[in-house]
Formats: structure tokens, sequence, C-alpha cells
């Protein structure tokens, strides 16, 4: 779809044929797991914190996150447990305490503190949020934009994403042609391997959009973006007047992106959430249980991935209707929707014979970085004439001035 979404783009700048759209299996399936194929001078990423995992509950499984240090200090801090020595001797200081209570009680007692836990829902649940919520907002005069080489040439993306699934959909678009600039608060920490991974191709800028100062130099990319992605919980940007309707009443033109890991309304809204939690707490995990009933995983951290690509595919789908309609756009997924869709909306032909294999060495490509020499995995998304690789490494994160190119 997103193959298919730049390519449309494409033609229609162009006044052209859309030109032919081919995807190769395996340049999908490496894409999907990117994280996994990154090396920097040779050396794997750490995936998982020792204290990121499922755990047996009283009563069932608790998936927890501590990837990040604010995480783990609220995690440890909720459940009583003293922050003394290393992740590997509190492993099992954790698993105590977790097999001692039930698992919701896990859940929200950790969430009331600030910290990620989820109880592994023993079954999928009912349908969820849509897999795209998609407004047409205003009216304009369509846009005659200049035929172009990529299809996002000259279009400016504000980046307000973080971890996975939201830079994967603006590292996208930066393979397509967009100016994108990644914006971060100074305060919350990124980890550096996961910026390598999906940096590249953009630029990265630290803004304290409570500071006066920074706050101007905000205010000065905003007035000049096209589109606005962001990729937290909802309400966590308000306080900064950065609401879908307060940004489309100032700039009637503007597509905003929204993504969120579970829902826009009602009472799992507001809380934090990644991929691994989102697979535990929508019964993903059950149904990839183990046959002693230890839950699993998808192959992949497809909700992130898919997620993202499909934010990309409906950004690109906008713009293209911006340009023949005009007027702005408001866009909302959510990971959480992206699994109804998986769980309910699809029904996968049944394999015959054994699951087949592919080379990823083809869809890897080694590059010099601010990192250090990087390995990493090619795009997945190819139309006839596309982009077969981004045009420049991630910059170090946080180095880049506030301006667009």
């Amino acid at each position: 779809m997103c193959s298919l979404a730049a390519a449309e783009l494409l033609a229609l700048r162009n006044r052209v044929p859309v030109p032919a759209v081919r995807v190769n299996e395996a340049a999908v399936a490496t894409a999907f797991v990117s994280e996994r194929h990154l090396r920097i001078d040779g050396r794997a990423p750490t995936s998982f914190a020792p204290l990121s995992g499922f755990w047996p509950a009283a009563d069932g499984w608790v998936r927890t996150h501590a990837n990040y240090p604010h995480h783990r200090a609220r995690l440890l801090s909720a459940l009583g447990i003293a922050d003394r020595g290393g992740d590997r001797e509190l492993v099992g200081v954790l698993s105590k305490e977790l097999a001692s209570r039930p698992a919701e009680e896990v859940q929200e007692t950790v969430y009331a503190a600030g910290g990620l836990a989820v109880a592994v829902a023993s079954a999928p649940a009912a349908a969820g949020p849509a897999l795209v919520e998609r407004r047409h907002v205003g009216q304009g005069s369509p846009r005659l934009p200049a035929p172009a080489s990529v299809p996002a040439q000259d279009v400016r993306v504000l980046d307000l994403t973080r971890v996975i699934a939201g830079p994967v959909a603006t590292r996208t678009l930066a393979l397509l042609g967009a100016d994108v600039l990644r914006v971060d608060a100074p305060r919350l920490p990124e980890d550096a391997d996961a910026h390598a991974d999906t940096g590249v191709g953009k630029r990265s800028t630290l803004l304290d959009l409570g500071s006066p100062g920074d706050r101007h130099a905000f205010e000065e990319l905003l007035g000049r973006a096209d589109v606005v992605v962001t990729g937290y919980r909802p309400g966590a940007l308000d306080r900064h007047g950065l609401t879908p309707d307060v940004l489309l009443d100032r700039y009637p033109d503007l597509i905003v992106a929204q993504l969120c890991a579970w829902d826009w309304s009602g009472p799992w809204a507001g809380r934090r959430g990644f991929d691994s939690l989102v697979q535990a707490g929508t019964g993903i995990a059950a149904i990839e249980a183990t046959a002693d009933g230890r839950p699993g995983v998808l192959p992949a951290q497809a909700l992130d991935h898919g997620t993202g690509y499909l934010l990309a595919a409906a950004v690109l789908r906008a713009l293209s209707d911006r340009q023949a309609t005009g007027g702005g756009c408001h866009l909302r997924l959510s990971l959480a929707g992206t699994a109804s869709w998986l769980l309910h909306d699809i029904r996968p032909t049944p394999a015959r014979g054994e699951a087949g294999t592919y080379d990823s060495g083809s869809w890897l490509a080694e590059t010099e970085s601010p990192y250090g020499r990087l390995r990493h995995a090619l795009p997945p998304v190819h139309y006839d004439g596309a982009p077969t690789n981004w045009d420049h490494a991630p910059t170090q994160w946080g180095t880049d001035r506030p301006n667009w190119a």
C-alpha cells in the first residue's frame, strides 16, 4: 500500500501514468526486523532489557517494558523493589514479587506510577480501533506542484515521534524525498541504536517547548511545515497547543498525522504503550503461546513496522488529495488498531508445506555514520524508478539545527 501511494503521488505530480509497483517479499521481511539487522562497527544492538518481558503472576502472566531508564525506575518503585545492584540481580527479585500479585493488580499499580506493565490477555480482545481514521478539513484550492523525481520532494515533515512506529513512517517519507526534521524534548532520553536504525535520511534536533527561545524556533518550523506527525499518547501535547484542531485552525492546508499505542478514547487512551505490550494486551501473545502456555510474540515487531508503513501511506494519500482538492487532513492510527485488523479483519491462506525462506543479505547495506560503520536494512518501498536507499546516514540524535533544509 505504501509503494502504491508513493507511485500515485509521483504520477499526480508529473501528470503521467502510475509507475508499476513491485514489492519484494524478502525486502519487506528484512525491513520488518530492521532493528535486528542493525550493526554499528559490527556490534549488534541490545534488544530488550533484563527487566522487560513476560513474567508469571499469581493468576496469569504480565508483560513489562523497562528498556528506558525512567520506565525501569517507575516499575521498581511501583512494586516496592529497592534499586540495588544490577538488572541481572534484580530479575529474581522482580520475578518473586510479580508471582505474588494478580496480573491486573500489577498492571494498574505500575500504570499509576507511570510505568509499563500489561496483564496478558488470555484470548483475542474484541474488535478495537479502526485501522485508519481520516478526516478531511477545510476548503482550499488545488495545488499544482512542480514535477518531481521522487513523490515527496520539497515536502517538509515535522517529526514528533519516538521509538519505532512513528520513526519508521517518517524514515519512509524521507526516502521518498521529504525534508524530515525530528524534534525531541531534551529531557527525554532516546536509545542511540534505535535512532541509528530509524534516523536514516532524516535530521534531528532538540527543543524545549517550555522555553521561549525554543518555542519560537518551533513555531518557525511549524509555520513552514506541510506535515506534522506525532507519536505520543492522546493529550500529551495538548499543553503545548498542538491539538489537531488548533493546528488545522492555524494552518488549514496542514496534514496532521497522529499515532498512539492503544486508542483515542476510553479508559486506555491515555496509557503509554509499545508493540510488545499491545501484543500482550490484545491477545496476540496468547495466540502465539508455546505448548506449555508461556505467552509468545509475533516473529517481528509487526505492529510497529506495519503501522509505520501504513502511516506513511496515509500521509502520501493525503498529499495526493491536497494537491487534487486542497484543504488539510487529520489522520489517526494506533498499534491496537493494527492488532485488531490482524486479529479480526484478515483471514490468511492456510500454509502449505514448510514456511518460505529468504535471503536478507541482498537487502542490507553499509554506510559510514556519526555512530560508526552502519549496517542497515534497505527500504521495502518499490515502484519503477523508486529510490533504492536513503540519501544520507542518520545524523547524531539531537545535534542538528532547528531549520528546514
